[in-house]
């Protein structure tokens, strides 16, 4: 009987021994992909981060990507023409740091549109990604949007005297960029669309006043928050548009698999950013509350700012862009989509 059972045993030993390794989810060849991206991984990155991760996962490793930091690739302002020459296989962009490169995406830096409702916001910008507007404006550099990084609202933060009333802004040097920069012009503040990375110099050299961001995740990620005295809390003018795309070559060049895997993970790369940016707000409104002085506007200075700064904006937009590609069309779109998603998410 012993003998039998070791006789067994070695029969089961020999048979896992030749089992076959675990197979991939999904098969395919090697492939690496590089990303391009400027700054510190940062909440901005945290669904790219996890999609890395899974297709690795999915794949037993065959299908790599990697996302290269600090401007390792191209500068933030170059990676549209760095995905044009084939230089890498994606990168992240942000619309006003080159306008003219992506007209159409500008629409998403127009002030107070209707996407301060996260759920709202994914679904908009999620359609928009496959508008034709913005296909077209990728297509110029080789390029197929992937997703939004679905910026939350700005707010502003700010050194000196803090604009307690509009007309406090008149005169100050404000990094604002695309529409929301139009809007600070608006009222009498002075526009600079400096790159998120040169902006905390800019301060400390005296060269900028204040400075729009995506609230809270990105005044801390370029370290604004650590020169500023004040922020405002409820202006929230708008936002921008900084998304991921892909090489349009490579991502021709996927096998099926690859490509499914990827359409796939949309949605899990969206729910993952707006995540960190929520767990980011909680760690740093407690600290901004701490460190720096507060601004509140009342509504009937909120609503004084709207008119100034809304529909004039919006108009001058559309005529600056009819004879580029159907602004109107576009513009009408984010209302269109804003009312589907409210009507679909009830």
């Amino acid at each position: 009987m012993r003998l039998k059972m070791i006789s067994m045993l070695a029969a089961t030993a020999a048979m896992v021994g030749l089992a076959p390794p675990s197979q991939a989810a999904v098969d395919g060849p090697d492939v690496f992909w590089k990303l391009s991206m400027w700054g510190n991984p940062r909440a901005l990155s945290a669904g790219m981060e996890r999609l890395a991760e899974k297709v690795a996962a999915e794949t037993n490793g065959k299908f790599k990507i990697k996302i290269f930091y600090g401007g390792q690739l191209s500068k933030s302002r170059e990676n549209l023409d760095g995905l044009k020459l084939n230089a890498f296989e994606g990168a992240a962009f942000c619309n006003f740091y080159h306008p003219g490169k992506n007209p159409a995406f500008m629409v998403f830096s127009l002030p107070f549109l209707p996407l301060g409702d996260p759920k709202v916001d994914k679904y908009v910008r999620s359609k928009m990604m496959s508008h034709p507007a913005m296909i077209a404006d990728m297509d110029k550099w080789n390029a197929v949007p992937y997703v939004s990084g679905l910026l939350p609202q700005y707010e502003i933060l700010g050194k000196g005297k803090p604009p307690l009333k509009l007309e406090d802004w008149n005169g100050m040097r404000v990094r604002a960029g695309g529409g929301l920069g139009s809007a600070m012009e608006k009222l009498g503040a002075v526009r600079q669309t400096l790159p998120a990375g040169e902006t905390s110099t800019a301060f400390q050299r005296g060269a900028l006043d204040a400075a729009a961001f995506p609230y809270t995740y990105a005044h801390v990620a370029f370290k604004i928050s650590d020169e500023a005295d004040w922020y405002t809390s409820n202006l929230t003018p708008g936002t921008s548009e900084c998304g991921w795309i892909f090489n349009k070559t490579a991502y021709g060049k996927l096998p099926k698999q690859y490509q499914d895997l990827l359409t796939g993970m949309r949605d899990e790369v969206m729910d993952v950013t707006q995540a960190a940016y929520a767990e980011q707000d909680k760690k740093n409104l407690p600290m901004f509350e701490k460190t720096m002085q507060k601004i509140v506007y009342d509504e009937a200075t909120l609503e004084a700012f709207r008119k100034v700064a809304g529909q004039p904006v919006w108009d001058e937009w559309i005529a600056a862009n009819s004879d580029k590609f159907d602004a109107k069309g576009v513009f009408d779109a984010i209302w269109q989509y804003a009312e589907e998603a409210k009507a679909t998410l009830k």
